[in-house]
């Protein structure tokens, strides 16, 4: 397989658009999280308690997800170095290994993703009853 400067740069935009979503993400929980604090000091409720514990759960996850990103793309950096360099054989294995750590960010995205509709159950187990 042959693979020039290109095919490293493709992936620059899709791992910037997911380091996005990954930042809005964070921002949404964390304002979730600020307001359910507040909410469970003046009036403490286990429901309340127990979303606050899955979101600090999803929020690492979330830290995980953006440090595989970050990697992916300093492993993306480091192919095209490679690559430019006129180092082909160690710019595959390393864009190989961004791949990788896409692929793991993406995987742990997933995961979160199904944490955060367990969340929203447990938010609407309150009705139920």
């Amino acid at each position: 397989m042959n693979i020039d400067l290109t095919t490293p740069a493709l992936l620059f935009s899709t791992i910037s658009l997911l380091l996005l979503a990954y930042t809005n993400r964070f921002l949404a929980l964390a304002t979730v999280i600020r307001t359910l604090h507040r909410e469970y000091q003046k009036t403490p409720d286990p429901v309340a308690a127990a979303q606050i514990a899955n979101l600090r759960r999803r929020v690492n996850l979330i830290r995980d997800m953006q440090t595989l990103g970050v990697a992916s793309l300093l492993s993306c950096t480091v192919c095209m170095g490679l690559l430019f360099a006129g180092m082909a054989f160690f710019g595959k294995v390393v864009f190989a290994i961004s791949l990788v750590l896409m692929v793991g960010s993406l995987t742990i995205s997933l995961i979160e993703i199904r944490m955060s509709i367990g969340a929203l159950n447990l938010q609407l187990s309150d009705m139920e009853k």
